[in-house]
């Protein structure tokens, strides 16, 4: 009894209320269950149908191959070279395909998974900081979200990361409330499993988590000092493990790490990774031992959004392609903090639900920073940890918008028909911007006004009435607020919208599904993908390349591989390819130990001229097929094998056959 009166009397003197209660009521429980069918509905609909995200998908095929190469995450079989990042967000997805066969919705199941868990976790953290109503809300918030609906859905890096990242969100609420080292310790830990997923752009949550443990734990300033550092330790050694391993390991022991000139995973990590993404801010990363580009090889750059031009570079989170995914909810999170701030200023220092908001709105805030410095291009999928704090800014804010309407605080009564009034417009004006769903934006604005008169109505009627008027009021109101990024986020139901590669819902997958169409069309009428090799044959602004419905090779490209197996011999390769692009199918489709060239951008110097004739001199490889996209290693390579091999006759591949005796003259 004496432990229960305490812990009431804390939560009165630091909340202003009582403890929350322990068990859901039946609409609670109904609710959430509710949310978790909606979560599991969108990001399951038509996954027979997933298609494969060229590069990861190879990758995550070959890390089937061997444990060497789950490890290291190989990109072909042979574990001649890895990924262009770090391997930690594929060792699911080939855990998935060991245990399933490889299938693409056995790539995509694990994001399936780590997004009906970020629902849970995000509901979870929410109604520890804000109550039940809170956590409801900014659970249903986040999946109703178009890119939460897109990118759970998709075989992409950003699911794990946004997944741990909330993880480390809920144990920091924990310790902080309590000033407890074990769960602070969690969430450095899961910072850096999140950083296997997504490198330094995990470490940018850390102000965040770190300001709130420091601000509002209730302890000494000397132990909470000494409680984050030792948490920052931990995030570090997690952080850093992979790229320690590697640089551990013989370089005649591992595969070549793409994205470098010196074969070092801190190179790919802060100089290819890192560096290279703000190069719109005039950073270079070619001092760090990184390959300077980031496009795919054979490819023009991607405008990132305002690269050389200051205002379009900031406003690009305002802008339709990202607002439209991500950005519905902006006017309401940018009052819950400003809000939640001010109204909780006289508040306790350890006040938690004061230090919720300065966790979502700090957090909010970097992220924002971040990719409006840095390049995002068409990688809608990067905005699902934007919407973290969002769906939790609304939630929060919300519950905290109609408690001042309830109590009529005439100097706080303003803030929730506010919200509405600047969410709903807003809304409609991003809804404007596209012909889809053209009944959207008179629809929530009608909703939304109703939902409002309903509140003023509720300020005139009887005792009895009001209660009724005013909750049938705000429910209108929320939904105004997020049906049109319900509607959105429901196009992953329509086939036409659900498989956009990019972790997009909506017509803005449709845009980019319509423009590397054209690009290839444009491709094909200057030139073959297997041909000359040609800059013409490129497809420009595109950063990668997926196979659509395709699940198996073409019957020429099977009778390729075949007569290419039947030469292969004692020899370690199947084939060599002077890119990865040409290689990829082979990899995909069939495990086949190709080699490919250049890595990711093809400015990767694997392998070189010395190391590539040896291959040939000790009879790991024998023909060489020529043609694809142009890479650096790829050239060298091509002049060479013109020179000192023999043209096989062949209806469409270039194929020279370089026996051991070649690579002596």
């Amino acid at each position: 009894m004496g432990a229960t009166t305490a812990e009431l009397i804390r939560s009165v003197q630091r909340t202003g209320g009582p403890p929350p209660a322990r068990r859901k009521g039946i609409n609670a429980r109904l609710a959430w269950w509710a949310i978790m069918l909606a979560a599991a509905v969108l990001f399951t609909w038509d996954i027979q149908h997933s298609t494969y995200h060229a590069f990861y998908s190879e990758t995550a095929r070959s890390m089937t191959e061997s444990w060497k190469g789950f490890l290291f995450g190989s990109f072909d079989p042979n574990n001649t070279i890895t990924i262009d990042k770090l391997p930690g967000f594929l060792w699911p997805q080939a855990l998935s395909a060991r245990i399933f066969g490889f299938h693409s919705w056995a790539l995509t199941l694990p994001q399936v998974i780590e997004g009906v868990l970020g629902v849970a976790v995000l509901h979870r953290a929410v109604r520890r900081w804000a109550g039940e109503s809170a956590g409801l809300l900014a659970a249903g918030a986040f999946t109703l979200t178009p890119v939460v609906a897109g990118m759970f859905r998709t075989e992409v890096e950003d699911p794990a990361f946004t997944l741990c990242v909330l993880l480390a969100a809920n144990a920091t609420l924990r310790a902080a409330r309590e000033a407890r080292l074990r769960p602070l310790l969690m969430a450095g830990l899961w910072v850096g499993l999140g950083f296997q997923a997504k490198m330094l752009e995990a470490w940018a949550v850390l102000p965040a988590l770190g300001l709130v443990y420091l601000v509002s734990a209730p302890s000494t300033l000397r132990r909470r000092l000494a409680h984050l550092g030792t948490a920052a330790a931990v995030c570090i050694a997690a952080s850093a493990s992979w790229m320690v391993l590697v640089a551990l390991t013989p370089a005649q022991d591992r595969p070549f790490i793409d994205g470098t000139t010196d074969n070092s995973a801190f190179s790919q990590v802060i100089g290819y990774n890192f560096l290279n993404r703000f190069a719109g801010l005039g950073i270079s990363a070619k001092a760090t031992g990184s390959v300077s580009a980031t496009t795919m090889a054979g490819t023009a750059p991607a405008p990132s959004g305002g690269e050389g031009r200051p205002a379009a570079m900031w406003a690009k989170m305002f802008g339709p392609s990202l607002a439209s995914q991500v950005g519905w909810l902006y006017p309401v999170a940018a009052l819950s903090v400003v809000c939640g701030l001010v109204w909780l200023r006289g508040r306790h220092r350890t006040d938690p639900l004061r230090a919720g908001f300065l966790l979502w709105g700090v957090w909010l805030a970097l992220y924002f920073l971040v990719f409006s410095a840095g390049a995002v291009g068409a990688h809608t999928y990067y905005m699902g940890v934007v919407a973290v704090p969002l769906a939790a800014l609304f939630g929060g804010g919300i519950v905290q918008f109609w408690r001042a309407w309830r109590r009529g605080d005439r100097a706080r009564s303003w803030a929730l028909p506010t919200a509405v009034v600047s969410t709903v417009a807003w809304s409609a004006f991003i809804a404007t911007r596209y012909s889809f769903l053209p009944w959207l934006a008179p629809v929530a604005t009608l909703v939304g006004a109703g939902g409002l008169l309903l509140l003023m109505l509720s300020r005139t009627t009887g005792e009895r009435a009001r209660s009724r008027i005013a909750v049938l009021g705000v429910g209108a109101v929320i939904v105004g607020m997020l049906l049109p990024s319900a509607a959105w986020a429901s196009a992953v139901l329509d086939s036409k919208y659900g498989h956009s590669g990019m972790g997009a819902a909506g017509p803005v997958s449709t845009w980019h599904h319509h423009k590397r169409h054209r690009a290839t069309a444009r491709a094909a009428t200057q030139g073959p993908a297997w041909g000359d090799g040609s800059p013409r044959a490129t497809e420009p602004h595109k950063h990668t390349i997926r196979y659509s419905e395709r699940t198996a090779l073409t019957r020429e490209e099977q009778r390729f591989l075949a007569a290419m197996r039947a030469r292969q011999g004692h020899a370690t390769f199947v084939f060599a390819t002077t890119s990865w692009r040409s290689a990829s199918p082979y990899i995909l489709f069939a495990g086949a130990k190709v080699l490919p060239m250049g890595g990711f951008t093809g400015a990767a110097p694997t392998p070189t001229s010395a190391e590539f004739r040896n291959l040939i001199a000790t009879g790991r490889l024998r023909y060489v097929v020529l043609g694809g996209a142009p890479t650096t290693p790829g050239r060298a390579a091509a002049d060479w094998v013109r020179g000192h091999c023999t043209r096989m006759p062949h209806e469409r591949f270039r194929v020279y056959d370089c026996s051991p005796t070649s690579a002596k003259k």
